[in-house]
């Protein structure tokens, strides 16, 4: 496999940060969430980092590449368009499923979970990965993910997995040393040993983030200050490998710009402590391609890895094999139904209860009108928990914010007439509809209440 293009030191780019990241001083590259962009239009700030020769690599969420069933070709479309238009040299999604389509209804995660590490999910997610492969216009690199659960029954280590998965698709990796640390404490595997396993000529870049470890749970938030257990595997990635590019992510409760600076001077510490590595920003910029909407790759983008030999198509049966217990997870987690069995019955409560709290901050971030009509963020949150501990979301956080909405309406809540109004006219405004009728909105109480 040919070396990956040098990219540097980089933040994850992020619209409440984005003048401070502008003038961060020596910034090589920028990683950007794909789902959050518009190709047709693209944030000023990103234009103008372009233009500096910033490089912007697009980072996906949302193909759940190793879940059961096969990439959206309308997420792959739209993953390929955001990196044409960044001029990206690369794409990045995760090693991870985020929703289930059998048995039906569908369900959503609203979060990365972890892939078994079975021949049936490696076959599975293996052929997923190609089909990607051969729709995206630029390569493909994926990134293993922090887990608070294990799989009962696995079949390999991470290591193994990961080195598998590379020989067979030729995919590149990223590895996020913060997640290696998460899987120290929450499952206890050793990151050196994953290291020590992965195949590094393979990696893509490397991501670095903060988080925190409360009654024996490691919290990847995104949104602490990087501890110096994670600059420590950090530093042991680098006594293996010079990585191509290294990152910061950041995406909640953001410091003073002062601060993300220092954190970027810190990763470059651990990988270059005599400080003589130039700034890919100090080179020759690329190209101006701001007066271009949908501009090409970079001339120097990363090259193709060798052709893999070809494989047999996944059998219908491992499929279904793999969506089935993936499926039995993602209720239990939530829906509330009960736990299969060899999970930590303990570690799926909280797993559970976590992402249940994230969704309630995320449907406030895509409604941030709801907390207002509900009497305050407490108030708030006691009322969308209540409602998500048995109605998992089936589609995205705006299609949840209108779900729960109308779960309160139906229930005649909020108990003051005025906010119930004006929850009333928000939900409509959204929904494009009328409100339920009351004879309708009872007879709905009582299926629910009869679920």
């Amino acid at each position: 496999m040919k070396p990956m293009a040098h990219l540097g030191v980089g933040i994850g780019w992020r619209p409440e940060i984005a003048d401070a990241v502008e003038r961060l001083p020596g910034l090589d590259w920028v990683e950007v969430v794909a789902e959050n962009i518009c190709p047709g239009h693209l944030p000023a700030s990103l234009l103008r980092l372009r233009e500096r020769g910033v490089r912007v690599v697009p980072h996906g969420v949302s193909l759940g590449l190793g879940g059961a069933h096969r990439p959206d070709p309308e997420k792959l479309a739209a993953l390929g368009e955001r990196a044409v238009a960044l001029g990206a040299p690369l794409v990045t999604e995760h090693i991870a499923f985020v929703r289930t389509t059998t048995p039906a209804p569908a369900l959503e995660a609203g979060h990365l979970l972890p892939v078994p590490r079975t021949r049936d999910a490696l076959d599975v997610l293996c052929e997923n990965v190609r089909i990607a492969q051969d729709a995206l216009p630029v390569p493909l690199a994926l990134e293993n993910i922090a887990a608070l659960i294990s799989w009962p029954g696995e079949e390999m280590t991470e290591g193994r997995f990961l080195s598998e998965l590379v020989e067979r698709t030729g995919v590149r990796l990223l590895i996020d040393v913060a997640n290696l640390h998460t899987n120290r404490v929450n499952r206890g595997e050793d990151p050196a040993a994953v290291l020590d396993a992965i195949p590094l000529e393979a990696l893509a870049y490397v991501h670095v983030a903060g988080g925190f470890e409360r009654d024996g749970v490691w919290h990847d938030t995104h949104a602490h200050p990087v501890p110096g257990v994670v600059l420590d595997v950090l530093a042991q990635l680098r006594r293996r490998v010079d990585p191509p590019g290294v990152l910061l992510e950041r995406d909640d409760d953001f410091p003073p710009e002062g601060e993300l600076a220092g954190e970027l001077e810190a990763i470059r510490g651990v990988l270059d402590p005599a400080g003589s590595r130039p700034s890919a920003s100090l080179r020759t910029p690329s190209r101006d391609c701001a007066a271009e909407p949908t501009p090409d790759p970079v001339p120097d983008a990363t090259p193709e890895p060798a052709p893999v030999p070809a494989a047999d198509p996944v059998p219908d049966a491992a499929r279904t094999r793999v969506g089935l217990a993936q499926a039995a997870l993602l209720s239990a987690l939530v829906a509330g139904t009960p736990v299969p069995e060899g999970f930590d019955r303990q570690r799926i409560r909280v797993q559970s209860r976590s992402l249940a709290a994230k969704r309630a901050g995320v449907v406030a971030k895509v409604a941030p009108e709801l907390p207002g009509i509900l009497g305050g963020e407490k108030a708030y949150r006691e009322a969308f928990l209540a409602y998500a501990r048995n109605r998992p979301m089936t589609g995205g956080y705006r299609r949840d914010a209108l779900d729960f909405a109308e779960h309160l309406l139906i229930r005649e809540l909020p108990a003051d007439p005025a906010d119930r109004r004006r929850l009333t006219a928000w939900w409509q405004e959204r929904a494009g509809t009328r409100p339920a009728r009351r004879i309708v909105r009872w007879a709905r109480a009582l299926v629910g209440r009869a679920a």
